[in-house]
């Protein structure tokens, strides 16, 4: 079960995906860059949160293509 307090993969903040992001390699990763990320088009929900699941697909797409 979880509460109010524990985030959802599939509706971050940019905050917070930099943060589950940050813990899980071993790179920098900041609020500011993921922002940066969603302005370059990564995908959000309709209320500007993230999912982690379609944010790393489209981090590894945009790897893949050199961006």
């Amino acid at each position: 079960m979880t509460d109010e307090s524990t985030p959802r993969i599939t509706a971050l903040t940019p905050a917070q995906a930099a943060r589950i992001l940050a813990a899980a390699g071993q790179r920098r990763i900041t609020e500011a860059m993921v922002r940066a990320d969603v302005e370059a088009g990564a995908p959000t929900n309709a209320d500007g949160t993230l999912n982690l699941i379609h944010y790393a697909a489209w981090l590894a797409r945009e790897a893949a293509h050199g961006d």
